[in-house]
């Protein structure tokens, strides 16, 4: 099945990449999820539109993106949740709150979709995400995720 990506999808592409994948994870995973769309000759022209504003979100330039990098990774990001009596969470952390929380004590805007976290955060204490900010440049970021 060929698609394109509306979105970053880790392991396969960016947004605005046309992607060979199989029927099954297109047709049950990405496109009901809004991350890709069937690619047809007519789509094919939205491409070029998903590549400008995947520019624009985008952090510019390389230097800028080492900047950003020392900045986030010099940050102490804390993200305030419910948890029961043994430390386990009710429910987990999502990216829009370690986004929210690297943004308030690093005063870089961090958008949602770059941030990869490993497994999902499900418990109290200091765990590590990636941030890509660039092709080339990514940010490694301790959360320290407390009871509120």
């Amino acid at each position: 099945m060929k698609l394109i990506l509306t979105q970053e999808v880790t392991g396969l592409g960016g947004p605005g990449d046309v992607v060979e994948v199989k029927d099954g994870y297109g047709r049950n995973y990405l496109v009901p999820r809004g991350v890709a769309i069937r690619w047809t000759r007519g789509a094919e022209k939205t491409v070029e539109s998903i590549k400008a504003a995947r520019g624009a979100r985008a952090v510019r330039d390389l230097d800028h993106a080492v900047e950003v990098k020392g900045k986030l990774e010099a940050a102490q990001a804390t993200v305030s949740v419910k948890a029961g009596a043994e430390g386990r969470l009710f429910g987990s952390v999502t990216p829009a709150e370690i986004a929210d929380a690297l943004g308030a004590a690093s005063g870089e805007s961090v958008d949602k979709r770059t941030i990869a976290i490993k497994n999902p955060i499900k418990s109290l204490g200091a765990h590590t995400v990636t941030v890509r900010l660039h092709e080339e440049v990514a940010a490694t970021v301790t959360v320290e995720v407390v009871k509120a």
